[in-house]
């Protein structure tokens, strides 16, 4: 029985396990959406593309599964390049559906068309232009392969209009090999035992993970392997939740806002086992007095990320879990006093905690940001889901709250989006209706997606956000205290919203807190609340994260206050 290209796509979805699709229609997906109307599959209307793929993008992180966008042609389909630089960026696996005009018509600037597949080479991990319908459940078959395998992805598929009208016999393939796309999974034996002399034979070691341990599952295996051998662990921002950050060997976050214990065991180790980190600029600071005395071994997946930016001494390349499997089994077979060789280092390591612990001080008039954070994370007891947007509200997050499991921080780290974490907590909603999500976001970031209110309240998602409204946008405001002599250049936030009556006008429930006394209060009501609820905390204009290395300088070179 022949089946048109949209039935075909649909049928592919089904069988690739899809159950939800963020999406917006348009006129060149409207055979899609046709066929889309009666299948078993949850469609969430955003109110802008852009919003779709960041919610599609924190359903894929919360989750594990490929997330899935539908947009149209043109500006639907360019709307979608932030989401997709985003996810590429961070590494999440999507898929993104755009539509295209007729074959007939592509390169002859018809109504709506955009050459999104040349747009978004450098920002995916493969794209396809479908051009026979008879490659169509093929193309659809590797997309999800590519984009969850080996280094994850999104893949983004354009699919011209009369190639979803079109029909044929639909044969779906059960596998698909890809020549010259073969994701090493299994660490060579002899490199790992490389890494397992070295562990051996260091005096300071220290464990630098990132978001690799969390795509790979690997957390249990991280949590074994520190334990055993009693050698601390640090995280980058994407590596948050993949090591518990109330675990006595938890040094919490490095690099430029990172924790002093975390930057100076790094600045001070003999040996970095690095687990599914790209030692980005974030990270090391300045390159050249990043981590000198240090051995470096470098675990990753994949093998571009390798020595990028920071030469390693034994390079590895295989999934996290497979490699860390073999290293503590390596390790186990070898007679070593752990705690009592490392206890130097770990005392040296807990000093530092001690004596440079993360501080503010709370007053009695005006809320602090870190106040709010810390507040959310005990009303829910540590088991939300956070999204961040980006600046300020992400890094005191970061600091602030205790993740203790994975995907349970959805945030931008890559490119640093703005707007991102209101949709992805859409996202993660819908993958977890039952779970509490929580947005913490700035005054500025969370307009850049505020109409997926909208969103939210059409589909009956709890979702609450959290605004640390300073009137500024925090972290250009920082630097320019910092750096530019205090000359807030277009920083300040002048003419905002009533975000109350915001949220009230979207059918959402809007709170304001001005009191520190009230922020607790607040935040179990927004709780209790089966709807969205948007909070305005008031909260100190001129609050500063610290610690800050300042560009170009070494992450020991922190600024404390």
């Amino acid at each position: 029985m022949k089946k048109t290209g949209a039935e075909i796509l649909i049928e592919c979805l089904i069988k690739e396990g899809v159950d939800t699709i963020f999406g917006y229609p348009g006129g060149a997906v409207l055979p899609i959406y046709d066929a889309l109307f009666k299948a078993p599959i949850k469609h969430i209307l955003v109110r802008h593309e852009q919003g779709g793929v960041h919610a599609a993008d924190g359903y894929a992180r919360a989750s594990g599964k490929v997330g899935v966008c539908l947009v149209t042609s043109g500006p639907g389909a360019t709307n979608t390049v932030t989401g997709i630089a985003t996810a590429y960026m961070d590494s999440i696996p999507l898929v993104i559906l755009t539509g295209q005009v007729p074959t007939a018509m592509i390169g002859n600037d018809a109504f709506q068309e955009a050459d999104i597949v040349g747009i978004t080479r450098p920002c995916t991990k493969h794209n396809y232009l479908v051009r026979d319908i008879n490659d169509l459940s093929t193309i659809i078959k590797e997309a999800f392969y590519i984009a969850s395998t080996g280094k994850p992805g999104p893949v983004l598929i354009d699919l011209p209009k009369d190639v979803m009208a079109a029909s044929t016999i639909f044969k779906y393939p059960e596998k698909v090999h890809i020549r010259g796309y073969q994701p090493t999974y299994e660490g060579h034996i002899g490199q790992v035992k490389k890494a397992s002399d070295a562990l051996m034979a260091a005096k300071r070691p220290i464990l630098f993970i990132g978001g690799g341990i969390i795509l790979s599952s690997a957390y249990k295996e991280l949590l074994e392997l520190s334990e055993f051998t009693h050698t601390p662990v640090t995280t980058t921002l994407m590596g948050l939740g993949g090591f518990p950050s109330d675990h006595p060997l938890s040094l919490g976050m490095c690099g430029m806002h990172g924790t002093f214990s975390s930057n100076m065991a790094l600045t001070n180790t003999d040996l970095i086992i690095g687990i599914g980190a790209r030692f980005d600029d974030r990270v090391t600071g300045k390159v050249d007095e990043f981590a000198t005395g240090a051995k470096i071994v470098h675990i990753d997946i994949d093998p571009t990320s390798i020595s990028k930016n920071i030469p390693a001494h034994i390079p590895i390349v295989g999934d996290a879990k497979d490699v860390l499997k073999k290293l503590i089994g390596l390790l186990k077979k070898e007679k070593k006093n752990w705690k009592k060789d490392n206890q130097e280092w770990l005392n040296q390591v807990e000093e530092w905690k001690v004596t440079h612990p993360l501080s503010y001080k709370q007053g009695k008039n005006i809320i602090k940001p870190q106040y709010v954070i810390e507040q959310i994370h005990e009303v829910t007891k540590g088991e939300a889901i956070i999204t961040t947007e980006v600046g300020q509200n992400q890094m005191w997050t970061a600091q602030y709250y205790k993740f203790k499991r994975p995907r349970t921080l959805l945030t931008s780290g890559g490119l640093g989006t703005m707007g991102y974490g209101f949709p992805a907590a859409i996202g993660a909603q819908v993958a977890f209706p039952d779970k509490i999500v929580f947005d913490i976001a700035g005054d500025g970031s969370i307009q850049m997606n505020i109409q997926e209110l909208a969103t939210a309240v059409q589909y009956r998602l709890p979702v609450k956000v959290a605004i640390l409204n300073n009137s500024f946008l925090g972290m250009v405001r920082q630097w320019q205290e910092l750096f530019y002599n205090k000359r807030y250049s277009y920083s300040c936030m002048e003419c905002q919203p009533d975000f109350v009556k915001l949220a009230e006008a979207y059918g959402a429930v809007g709170l304001r807190v001005e009191n520190p006394d009230d922020v607790k209060k607040a935040l179990k009501e927004a709780i209790e609340i089966p709807k969205p609820v948007l909070i305005d905390f008031i909260v100190d204009r001129e609050e500063n994260v610290y610690p800050m290395v300042p560009a170009g300088k070494p992450i020991s070179e922190m600024l404390l206050v």
